[in-house]
């Protein structure tokens, strides 16, 4: 094995972070202590998604609900509306859920991963993420970045998912007692900015010299994966209808995907074309677009049916166009309403 001592890695990581930290929005500057709650809905923001599309979001969450006895009291679906393009809404409904469970415990949120694990929608690397950087806990603190450089600094030949286990274990070996949050982010920090998935910038790694991909000349072929299967795919129409300005919205069923949200309306997703099942009402339909959306585990093609009507349809809600993008409609649902606007009815 070709990597130094643990205590050895985690000092020279911590050197380099010292003068190369990330300016993030949550990350406390000048010696103050970091925000808890700052902490906590960064890291459930990140999960899965970039740091460059949660920055904005961040922004507006605790310009919104600048605490999280704000975000307790917080409307549900003014919250789902915020999170709209973020992804993974579940996540949202978690964040609300959590939120409400601390603010009922005081509003302060618990220093330990044991601790933290009991609250709604925190799970086994957002308790570690927490409890060391908000806390100064020791944790074991493992995200894709983290997993691309432990990997390659110890030649991790297992391909992930199955790796997962040996990964948190080294890891473990490296991380220090004294800076275990500033060390977790110094990880994170080395994958986003050097350790990269592809072309790592080698020679300004401050571990360079312990890695052992690195000395192989394979590290880009680190983390090993199994090949991904191909997505199932789904068809969808969805549904356009607007009367004197307005567009005719639904809410989504509060569990399942994409739930408790504003949406165009939409009949099932099928395998099979479902025609103009589900359609609020027997209208003359035209079509004005298609498109594909990728969720997590599916891909579903849509085309978008829209019409005109002298008056309003009995249920859902009326949307004025001209300020629909203030509507919180996920993804999938705003490129449908963008195809139906460029289109004349």
């Amino acid at each position: 094995m070709l990597v130094d001592s643990g205590s050895d890695t985690a000092a020279a990581l911590l050197t380099w972070y010292d003068r190369h930290a990330r300016r993030l929005p949550w990350r406390a500057e000048g010696g103050a202590a970091p925000d808890p709650y700052r902490v906590w809905l960064s890291e459930v923001m990140l999960q899965q998604t970039t740091v460059a599309a949660v920055k904005s979001y961040f922004e507006k969450f605790t310009r919104l609900w600048p605490t999280v006895d704000a975000l307790a009291a917080a409307d549900d679906a003014d919250v789902m509306s915020a999170w709209a393009g973020l992804g993974y809404y579940a996540r949202a409904r978690n964040l609300i859920a959590c939120a409400r469970a601390v603010s009922a415990s005081g509003g302060r949120f618990p220093d330990t991963e044991a601790e933290l694990l009991a609250l709604p929608g925190i799970g086994g690397y957002t308790a570690a993420a927490v409890a060391a950087i908000a806390f100064g806990r020791r944790a074991v603190v493992v995200d894709a970045n983290v997993e691309r450089v432990v990997t390659r600094l110890f030649a991790v030949d297992q391909p992930l998912p199955a790796a997962r286990p040996a990964i948190a274990q080294l890891t473990d070996q490296i991380t220090p007692t004294a800076r275990a949050g500033d060390f977790a982010q110094a990880m994170m920090d080395l994958g986003a900015t050097i350790c990269t998935p592809r072309s790592p910038t080698c020679a300004l790694c401050p571990l360079m010299q312990g890695c052992a991909a690195r000395m192989a000349g394979t590290q880009e072929s680190y983390p090993r994966k199994v090949p991904k299967r191909a997505k199932p795919l789904r068809k969808a129409t969805l549904f356009w209808v607007e009367c004197e300005g307005a567009v005719l919205l639904v809410r989504r069923p509060a569990s399942g995907l994409l739930g408790g949200m504003r949406a165009l309306p939409t009949g099932p997703w099928t395998e099979e074309d479902p025609g103009e099942a589900g359609a609020p009402a027997a209208l003359s339909w035209r079509k004005v677009g298609q498109g594909r959306h990728v969720f997590t585990h599916f891909a579903l093609d849509y085309r978008v049916l829209a019409a005109e009507v002298p008056s309003r349809l009995n249920g859902g809600e009326w949307w004025p166009r001209a300020t629909l993008d203030e509507a919180g409609l996920p993804t999938l649902f705003a490129r449908a309403a963008q195809i139906a606007m460029v289109e004349p009815l």
